[in-house]
């Protein structure tokens, strides 16, 4: 009955009902795997009926002839563990036996990337907690099961260590952030060691509390390290969108849920406390969120392994404009900047403009990728499909720096000779309203509750985009844009609008630097030549001491492996040192 009510809640238009309790969301993502309508009955099926106590016979047979080849690395790692963890003496002493040879059989490559390392030592972490005492014979790393779990405790520590201190390598993936929540579920809900445990559940409100103020509408929002280009212009159709609901009953799920949710509730099925939700949900006044990640590793041509990434959100509940500082800081699938505007219902709707130069290059490759350059693009390109395309929207690039203040952004782009890409790309999607374009060089239009003036420093045409937008295309290598966004409340409608944007001073140059001088809807002034720190009323902008949190909701300062959670008078603090978490509060 549960499941039933469940489930037709699900079904149910955004405003009809209240969602279904926490508890009966994640039972809804069980009991879709658990008897899947149509496709492969695979490990998914597997460990939602061992969790659910159903079919064991079945389970036995189905995984045993999965088990004849394994495949999948690292992913196929995280299924096994949730199979073993999840069996409860429900599989067949044959099924039980093939499981663990496959442990010593199979040799899982550990991948290159950090989501990769984490699933990885994970998952060898707890089998080597299941079966301890074992020699290097017994497993295919050649090391006892007491080497693999000291190697995999310390990777795990030095990941989290640096993670409260510098910030994740592969930050805010609205995709990605699903296998960083999976492996601390998972050891959660079953590392035996105190400290490990421990660990593990407050880094679960650590990387929620990462997402909770940079959503919209459950859309995780901001500038992301790694997005596919489907999701990317379609943005609740991401991972984080089954979250967002799971944890907090906001947005619509995918249909199906993604995996990735389920492995979640499959363990420790950890619901936030309610601080979390309130600041997930709370968009009753605008503000600016900072954060500050850092790159993937840099294996080439830079001295320092991880750079720096300054990101800036600013939220409020018609939409949210998110900036990183520009330049290549992930390879491949790095989204920079955009404006986000809410919808009631978000399914199938791009509802966000952006622009981009499309860099590809071997160095790009080179710097973030061990392998060598001859095949580099190729093999990228191979599961990558756009990166090499000058179509493309989605990659960082060397020539582009950005600044913002509040729902006002400044892109700068200087592309020098002989890069393969020399233009700038903007999306503007089927899902905006009211596009006008002015004699006055700005392009105004409206998305939803959001009022967008768009500025390219440089001619422009347009270019058809398959399945309905259109492309911004300008092709000169001193480029760049002036973005202004406000709400239909401020203004009587979008010819108001228009006149306010025009009555701001605006002065701009392109030679020697392109240069942007702007006075903001808001106030600010905002000063900005290409490579040089931006100013904001007149000072410069204070990188050095970014926080790794910032803002009403969260502070955390740079090595600090803290993190104050605050909302009204609640707060929580989170001590990776000491792992402590405190509750209290504030007169």
């Amino acid at each position: 009955m549960k499941r039933l009510t469940a489930l037709l809640l699900l079904s149910l238009p955004l405003a009809a009902a209240e969602p279904p309790p926490f508890k009966d969301r994640a039972r809804a993502i069980i009991d879709t795997y658990a008897h899947p309508k149509t496709g492969d009955s695979g490990y998914a099926t597997i460990a939602s009926r061992l969790w659910l106590r159903e079919d064991s016979a079945w389970c036995s047979r189905r995984l045993e002839e999965l088990l004849a080849a394994p495949s999948g690395d690292m992913f196929w790692m995280f299924p096994m563990t949730a199979v073993m963890y999840l069996d409860r003496g429900q599989l067949s002493d044959s099924a039980r036996l093939k499981l663990r040879q496959a442990w010593k059989t199979y040799m899982p490559y550990r991948g290159d990337t950090e989501n990769h390392w984490l699933l990885y030592y994970t998952s060898l972490y707890l089998a080597a907690q299941m079966w301890p005492d074992r020699g290097g014979d017994e497993w295919y790393t050649g090391k006892s099961s007491e080497e693999n779990l000291e190697e995999a405790r310390q990777w795990i520590e030095s990941w989290v260590r640096l993670t409260t201190t510098r910030g994740q390598g592969e930050y805010d993936s609205p995709h990605y952030m699903g296998v960083y929540l999976i492996p601390m579920s998972y050891l959660a809900a079953w590392a035996k060691d105190p400290a490990m445990k421990k660990r593990a559940t407050m880094m679960l409100d650590y990387l929620i509390a990462d997402y909770a103020p940079e959503n919209l509408d459950g859309i995780f929002v901001g500038a992301q390290s790694r997005v596919y280009d489907k999701q990317l212009l379609e943005k609740w159709a991401n991972v984080a969108t089954d979250f967002g609901w799971l944890w907090f009953g906001i947005g619509r799920p995918n249909t199906p849920f993604n995996s990735y949710p389920l492995y979640y509730a499959l363990a420790s099925a950890y619901e936030p406390p309610e601080i979390l939700r309130r600041i997930a949900t709370d968009r009753s006044q605008p503000y600016t969120h900072y954060e500050r990640k850092r790159t993937r590793n840099r294996w080439r041509f830079n001295d320092e392994r991880n750079g720096p990434v300054y990101k800036t959100t600013y939220v409020r509940r018609e939409y949210a404009v998110s900036s990183d500082q520009g330049g290549v800081l992930q390879p491949i699938q790095q989204h920079s900047w955009d404006v986000t505007w809410s919808v009631p219902d978000a399914r199938g709707v791009q509802n966000i403009l952006f622009a981009l130069n499309p860099h590809s290059s071997v160095r790009e490759l080179q710097t973030y990728f061990v392998f060598g350059p001859d095949a580099a693009v190729e093999g990228v390109v191979r599961s990558k499909k756009m990166y090499d395309s000058p179509d493309k929207f989605s990659g960082g690039s060397p020539y582009e720096k950005i600044v913002q203040d509040r729902d006002t952004l400044i892109a700068l782009y200087d592309v020098e000779k002989g890069a393969r890409f020399p233009h700038i790309n903007a999306f503007f999607s089927k899902d905006l309203n009211e596009v006008r374009e002015d004699a006055s060089g700005w392009i105004f239009a409206r998305g939803g509750e959001a009022l967008i003036a768009f500025r390219p420093l440089q001619p422009y045409v347009w270019k058809p985009i398959e399945g309905g937008g259109r492309r911004l295309f300008s092709p000169y290598r001193k480029n760049g844009v002036v973005m202004q966004v406000a709400a239909t409340s401020e203004f009587a409608d979008l010819d108001a609008f228009r006149r306010a944007i025009l009555a701001l001073p605006l002065k701009v140059s392109l030679e020697p630097k392109p240069t942007v001088r702007f006075q903001s809807l808001r106030g600010s002034l905002i000063e900005f030549t290409y490579g040089e720190t931006p100013k904001v009323g007149g000072i410069a902008i204070d990188y050095a001491n970014w926080p790794l949190f910032g803002g009403p909701f969260l502070e955390a300062a740079v090595d600090s492996e803290q993190l104050l959670i605050k909302h009204g008078i609640m707060r929580r603090k989170l001590d990776f040192r000491n792992l402590t978490v405190k509750d209290a509060t504030s007169n």
